[in-house]
């Protein structure tokens, strides 16, 4: 039994991830002289189970990554103490892993930097700080990978990453936010449509880089803010924190789109001193078939056991993670060996035991007193986060992801019928649906507690605007700018209205204020492009537009108004490239209509056939791409597909005497007078003083 042979492989690979120089263990683990020297701790708290960290209790769910030293090599590790931990040969040894200070992935494609560090003091209490990292981008990116440098891995327990998608928390705190913010958990909006968390950001200081799945990158939009919310534990000296975050992009946008449910009921939360055995419970019922990835239990220093398991339609148990002796200090993000297959009307279960006694060595109260739930470290909190990957719904397109956060949003609601955050989530399904009066009653009651809250009067703005009142949705997005002048997306979306309503000078005025703010947002450039177009102001026109497509290549209102400039001057080679990028971002009817309107004009009749054919599927019931189509076909000396065209308008539209004029003449070129004829008596019958026929029909 050495060193050499058998314990230096189980170190290796166990162990010196936190164990080297620089690394967050209290010593290194890379050579015999140190395994001898902490051989004693090291024999008793493998026996305890005390390390590796791991706290799932096996047996119960099965996870990647185990840290569980199996049954075998904590034997040997306490045999090679006991007989005196010989060396052994060291050419048997393996040779040490090497730790860097290097990006382990390679140079990032993005790196973030903190505005300042922070000094965690030498002693005293845990501490938790959010650092915010402005996104310095100009187009939407997909994050395929992330690594944390902390710059002191010693002091930082654990870190979790938050997607700010408005940039609530840097507004929110416009003095200080370069210095960081204070607070174990917090929330963030993530603004007025649905767009759920997906992904476990967490991250410890063994972690390696967070490498998502094939084809689930997270995504990172412009205006984006990460907040890096860090647990920062004293090491008995002063230690500077600060925060590196490297991101590398993906090529493709995510083909899978997993989401983040959770269970917990903070609200039940109040736990009497001395109580050993309070428990907290919450369960969903799944609305759909999903696979579960991972899983995440969370609770305070006061947690004791903690349960999460699923009962299947058939009534069948099963465990996703129990953990019998909860430990804040060694928490962590568990994920799945393999994807566990959950069916609709599965019933998802959280248990947890609180241990609120003097008995309780982690209780950060001495004496015990009541504890309920908040984001103090000596507040609690009872959660269980599960990934899932929802599968398709059967005969329907819809995203599956809204039933789980309708079902989720409702159960929250029996709980607390006021909960602001319920409510807000689930007007942004009903959005999502195209249900904008019940979106619009959701938003107004989550602002019967708050009335000055500005992201859900804005939302509640487009909502109202979305179900045509959009005079009232004036007024809540004046509102929303009456309590928060700078928020960026209530102005914008103001401006938007009064372009859509053709108040060009209020619509300009918002735009440039916008501007005046933030000169470097692609779309206020856009926008204001687009009000210059509208009162033919081309020159400027022109200049806000190139403005836009220079801070973001891929701005799709940029490139469709720039788009019908071009055409305009006849510029079609230009005005094809702009339209062809547009119709990358989406497959857009206008944009797709002006392209085969700039290759009819350009004599490219061939991919104007082809446009308008695409055209006619995107809207099938407008009678304009058939008329345009029969044009077409007309210029190509092709008649009865022109016919054919013609009448397939006319069955959309009967009543139109130009259209039957219309037809009338292509019938005449095709030889055929007496539908001609017809056509032509059925143009008047409609209209007795149309010229074009009556002259048409003498003629013939």
């Amino acid at each position: 039994m050495t060193y050499s042979k058998q314990i230096a492989p189980i170190l290796y690979k166990n162990c010196s991830g936190c164990h080297h120089p620089g690394g967050s263990g209290p010593f290194s683990l890379l050579s015999y002289q140190d395994a001898a020297r902490w051989g004693t701790v090291i024999a008793r708290v493998t026996q305890s189970r005390y390390m590796p960290p791991w706290l799932p209790e096996p047996g119960y769910g099965e996870f990647a990554d185990n840290r569980r030293l199996p049954d075998a090599d904590v034997a040997l590790i306490k045999r090679w103490v006991n007989s005196g931990m010989p060396q052994g040969d060291i050419v048997d040894a393996p040779k040490p892993p090497i730790f860097t200070s290097d990006w382990q992935l390679g140079p990032p494609d993005l790196i973030l930097h903190s505005d300042s560090a922070m000094t965690v003091p030498a002693s005293g209490t845990d501490l938790f700080h959010n650092f915010i990292l402005p996104v310095p981008i100009s187009e939407t990116k997909y994050i395929r990978a992330m690594e944390i440098k902390p710059g002191s891995p010693q002091v930082v327990h654990h870190a979790n990453v938050l997607i700010d998608r408005t940039a609530a928390l840097r507004r929110a705190h416009p003095a200080d936010w370069k210095q960081g913010i204070a607070g174990m958990e917090i929330t963030v909006p993530s603004g007025d449509s649905f767009d759920p968390d997906s992904h476990f950001l967490f991250w410890k200081p063994d972690s390696e880089a967070l490498v998502e799945p094939e084809g689930m990158p997270w995504r990172l939009d412009p205006g984006n803010d990460l907040v890096l919310n860090m647990h920062l534990k004293p090491t008995g000296k002063p230690e500077a924190v600060s925060a590196t975050v490297g991101l590398y992009f993906a090529d493709k946008p995510a083909t899978a789109r997993p989401m983040l449910l959770q269970l917990e009921h903070d609200d039940a939360l109040n736990i009497p001193a001395g109580d050993a055995d309070f428990v907290v419970e919450d369960q969903l019922k799944l609305p759909a078939d999903v696979d579960a990835l991972g899983i995440y239990p969370h609770a305070h220093y006061l947690g004791k056991r903690m349960e999460g398991f699923a009962i299947l339609p058939s009534g069948e148990k099963k465990w996703l993670i129990l953990i019998p002796d909860w430990d804040i200090d060694r928490q962590s993000v568990y994920r799945f060996a393999r994807p566990i297959f959950l069916p609709k009307g599965t019933v998802l279960h959280m248990r947890y035991t609180y241990d609120n006694s003097a008995a309780n060595v982690r209780n950060p109260n001495s004496p015990p007193i009541r504890v309920k739930a908040g984001n103090r470290s000596v507040d609690e909190m009872g959660h269980m986060w599960l990934q899932v990957l929802p599968r398709p719904l059967r005969d329907s397109e819809r995203d599956t992801r809204e039933l789980l956060e309708k079902a989720w949003m409702e159960d929250r609601l029996r709980k607390d019928p006021n909960d602001h955050t319920a409510l807000y989530n689930l007007a942004s399904v009903e959005m999502n649906d195209g249900d904008f009066k019940a979106a619009a009653a959701l938003y107004q009651k989550a602002l019967e507690r708050n009335s000055n809250d500005a992201l859900t009067l804005t939302a509640l703005a487009a909502a109202l605007d979305s179900a045509g009142g959009w005079q009232q949705a004036r007024a809540e997005y004046e509102k929303a700018l009456a309590v928060d002048p700078d928020d960026a997306n209530a102005r914008f979306d103001l401006g938007q209205l009064e372009l859509r309503h053709e108040d060009y000078p209020a619509a300009e005025k918002e735009f440039r204020q916008l501007l005046a703010t933030n000169p470097k947002d692609p779309g206020a450039h856009a926008a204001l492009g687009a009000v210059l177009v509208q009162t033919q102001r081309e020159a400027g026109a022109r200049q806000e537009l190139e403005a836009a497509l220079a801070l973001d290549a891929h701005n799709f209102d940029a490139l469709y108004n720039l788009a019908g400039l071009e055409a305009g001057a006849q510029n079609f080679a230009r005005a094809t490239e702009l339209l062809q990028t547009a119709l990358q971002q989406k497959d857009d009817p206008d944009s797709r209509q002006l392209l085969a309107a700039v290759y009819a004009q350009s004599g490219k009749l061939a991919d104007a056939q082809r446009e308008f054919e695409a055209l006619q599927k995107l809207r099938p019931k407008d009678a304009a791409p058939h008329l345009a189509l029969a044009k077409v076909y007309a210029q190509m000396g092709e008649m009865q597909k022109a016919i054919r065209e013609q009448q397939a308008a006319l069955e959309i539209e009967p009543t139109d005497p130009g259209n039957w004029n219309d037809l009338g003449v292509l019938h005449v070129h095709a030889g055929d007078k007496a539908a001609a004829k017809a056509d032509f008596e059925r143009a008047l019958q409609l209209d007795p003083g149309n010229e074009a026929a009556r002259g048409n029909l003498d003629r013939l």
